[in-house]
């Protein structure tokens, strides 16, 4: 394995992946995630991907237009939502409405795809990559919706799963780093900022080259620095904070356990300084069930 000091993906999205000469890993990635040959057009301005104080640590917005017009938007998350999994289809719903030009036919509205790449536990299941797409399916017949030959050439398409946006989450944690394939590659470099040699997987090559620290200007290097100790405060604290939960839950639930207890042992008629013993509860605590 390679062990040359590599860029967090998501610092370089926000800093140097937007630059042209850059595209070549960017479309590597999604070529190998969508498995097509993709060319970025353009990288657009999004309100998610401007610079603030809220997103420096939490979310990363890139808004690709590809040589088919399509949308593609990518997302890096860090920190638990609770609601993420609404937040992307506001995302995409926001996006749809945003490139809709007063009187245009609805067979204009562009293709999104929305990529998303989660350092958390999102959902419960076993695989460490899903993809969602839209179907029609008859309640009776249990058949799929079709496209008749004219709409088909309305929608430039042979499905109708391509007409509506499509979802891909990328649950980088539940990756075991054994790549198993071209895409695996992408996925282990995305939680180990490591690429091994011989990798075959399309932009890995350029994006070993050109993520390297020691590569970056004193200015850039410096932005690069904070932004990595802003990740690990933000990390530390959301770690810190589950932990606590944790540990706050179990007393609280150990607790509970203990009144209950006594308030059998006292249906027992049992001595209280005995039930203090066994439960660890105080006597005027148990004195106090008495009345309840």
């Amino acid at each position: 394995m390679q062990k040359r000091n590599l860029i967090r993906f998501d610092w370089a999205m926000k800093r140097l992946l937007r630059n042209k000469a850059s595209f070549g890993i960017l479309e590597g990635f999604l070529s190998e995630l969508l498995y097509e040959d993709i060319k970025i057009e353009s990288i657009l301005e999004s309100e998610g991907n401007r610079e603030s104080a809220l997103n420096k640590t939490n979310q990363v917005d890139l808004l690709v237009k590809d040589s088919k017009g399509e949308l593609i938007i990518i997302e890096i998350q860090n920190d638990y939502f609770q609601d993420y999994l609404l937040r992307i289809l506001f995302g995409t719903s926001k996006l749809i409405i945003d490139n809709m030009e007063r009187g245009m036919g609805y067979n204009k509205i562009k293709k999104v795809i929305s990529v998303n790449i989660v350092y958390f536990n999102l959902g419960h299941g076993e695989d460490y990559i899903y993809h969602g797409t839209t179907n029609f399916v008859g309640i009776n017949k249990h058949d799929y919706l079709l496209l008749t030959k004219d709409e088909q050439l309305v929608y430039h398409t042979e499905k109708i799963s391509r007409i509506y946006p499509e979802y891909y989450i990328i649950k980088v944690n539940e990756f075991d780093d054994i790549a198993k394939n071209t895409l695996d590659e992408w996925i282990r470099f995305l939680k180990t900022e490591e690429i091994e040699e011989g990798t075959k997987a399309k932009g890995l090559k350029e994006a070993f080259e050109k993520l390297d620290v020691l590569k970056l200007s004193p200015t850039d290097k410096a932005d690069y620095d904070y932004f990595i100790k802003e990740w690990r405060d933000s990390y530390g604290r959301v770690v810190g904070n589950y932990n606590k939960g944790k540990y706050e839950g179990k007393e609280e639930g150990k607790h509970e356990r203990n009144l209950e207890i006594a308030r059998n042992c006292l249906n027992l008629s049992m001595p209280i300084p005995t039930i203090a013993q066994i439960t660890g509860l105080t006597e005027d605590e148990i004195q106090s069930l008495k009345s309840i």
